[in-house]
């Protein structure tokens, strides 16, 4: 947020401020720009950064995920307890998949939480808070099945020039890992038309990258009956005029077809680039997680994605210390990634998930074990990147340049910015002004496990749309304007830089 933003989030008198803080995979933080803009449409003011519970409003968007969520929940509650005796009015809200799941024990372990909603009923929340204020007990309400699609309600994008979209929620898989299904409910899928719709209006916006959103993305289709559906969708994104970059995340192996290579190689838009969720490269782990592929069926699609496009760069996820998992399973592991040649790898030691079957499976590894084998994938895994990325040292490469992503670019008098296979690049600053969404061509002078480096002068600069848009942005930030004055906060049920990682949950 700029020093405008911080200044007019205090000064405009009477207004209420939000804070939400934000747990867990990428359609949490879609989730989350829905509700910030759900606030804001009700005359609520973002609060400043680093107010750490300074708000009117605190919301917590959750995960479930991980078996200390809970813990890590509480005791966020807890820090801001003395926080709300000491500020009339104040209120905090819990939502998401934590709240979803533990709906009857927040408000008892927490009594002085004031609205539990859940994934399916976040286009609720400005009500809730006000049936809270006025009847001055705690709201629960949680829906079963979802009630809007979260890209009817209104948002409030963290970025001007690259966008989420989402086009579909829910899962249809059991993995016996992963307790989303039973929070997020069945794959629902937008009918394709509004996903356009949202595309070519984010475009008018300035917007020039999107990445297509869904539990389990590919699987696009199967709710409306073709199971082509998301290659045509990919297809049909390359005819917007105007859009740059389309990425999406994140598939599922099972839902990979061939369609879907040749949509993503013959699609100029379609970025070079995909994160496909491994999870484990033994089949007899595979089979306990009841994933439907083993690890032939999965290095044949990464041999077919690399065939089609020679340049593409490939992720996943991996869990290490699955129940049950052997020094053998384990070695079948590390032989899929050497074969893999993962550009990078999102790695996580097994957690129990509460409520899944995988939490009372027998065979549980002890945590030194699951340490130690995590220290080896990763020590592995590092040396595959580095690898990689010196393969592209002396390439020319357009760059989107981006925001906030070089933590060192002020010492370091470079900027940053994203390649089309999705690699971070940190570049010279050039002579002329650079705007986050306008596009920088560079040649690679150094590589890194983690980053690549464009020494030399920068060769081009291409001013965008989408710079003009991250302009506007910001002058309008500056411009300070009066902000919202506030009664009570309105009420109604309406109307997001891309990360190609997995969901965070290794639930994909």
């Amino acid at each position: 947020m700029s020093s405008s933003d911080r200044s007019h989030a205090v000064d405009v008198q009477d207004s209420k401020t939000y804070e939400v803080r934000t747990y867990g995979c990428q359609m949490n933080v879609h989730d989350s720009e829905r509700l910030s803009g759900l606030l804001e449409d009700a005359g609520y003011v973002r609060a400043p950064e680093g107010s750490d519970g300074d708000a009117d409003v605190v919301v917590f968007n959750t995960c479930a995920v991980r078996e200390n969520a809970d813990n890590r929940l509480y005791g966020n509650l807890g820090r801001l307890a003395p926080m709300k005796t000491k500020r009339p009015g104040m209120q905090i809200a819990v939502g998401g998949c934590l709240a979803q799941k533990d709906r009857d024990t927040i408000v008892k372990k927490a009594p002085w939480v004031d609205v539990v909603f859940g994934t399916h009923n976040i286009g609720k929340l400005p009500v809730l808070l006000e049936r809270a204020r006025v009847q001055e007990e705690a709201q629960v309400e949680i829906a079963e099945s979802l009630e809007a699609f979260p890209s009817t309600l209104p948002t409030r994008r963290e970025s001007a020039y690259a966008a989420w979209v989402s086009i579909s929620v829910g899962c249809n898989n059991t993995c016996t890992f992963c307790i989303v299904p039973a929070l997020r409910g069945k794959e629902k899928d937008r009918r394709t038309g509004d996903i356009l719709a949202e595309i070519e209006a984010l475009v008018g916006e300035g917007v020039s990258e999107i990445t297509l959103l869904g539990q389990n993305v590919n699987a696009y289709g199967s709710d409306i009956g073709d199971r082509e559906a998301f290659s045509k969708l990919l297809r049909a994104c390359g005819r917007i005029e105007g859009l740059e970059r389309v990425r999406f995340t994140s598939p599922h192996p099972r839902d990979f077809t061939d369609d879907v290579i040749a949509a993503m190689a013959e699609t100029p838009n379609v970025m070079p680039q995909l994160h496909m969720p491994m999870q484990s490269g033994s089949d007899t782990v595979l089979k306990a997680m009841r994933r439907s592929y083993r690890q032939e069926r999965f290095l044949g699609i990464i041999d077919k994605v690399r065939a089609a496009i020679p340049d593409a760069a490939i992720t996943t996820d991996i869990i290490v210390g699955f129940p049950g998992e052997t020094e053998e399973d384990f070695e079948q592991t590390l032989h899929a990634v050497r074969e893999a040649r993962f550009s990078a790898a999102f790695t996580f030691q097994y957690s129990k998930r509460p409520g899944t079957p995988a939490a009372i499976m027998e065979g549980q590894i002890p945590k030194e074990v699951v340490q130690a084998r995590y220290e080896r994938l990763v020590a592995l895994q590092e040396e595959i990147a580095w690898d990689e990325n010196k393969k592209q040292v002396g390439r020319v490469l357009e760059l989107m340049v981006a925001e906030g992503e070089g933590r060192k670019d002020g010492a370091t008098h470079r900027l940053s910015g994203r390649a089309p296979d999705n690699r971070l690049v940190h570049f010279t600053k050039p002579d002329q002004d650079v705007r986050p969404g306008d596009v920088v061509t560079v040649e690679i002078t150094y590589a890194a496990p983690h980053h690549l480096l464009a020494e030399g002068a920068v060769l081009d600069v291409r001013r965008t749309r989408a710079g003009d848009a991250w302009e506007k942005r910001n002058a309008a930030r500056a411009a300070k304007p009066a902000g919202v004055m506030l009664g009570l906060p309105g009420i109604g049920a309406p109307q997001p830089l891309p990360v190609a990682a997995g969901s965070g949950c290794g639930c994909d």
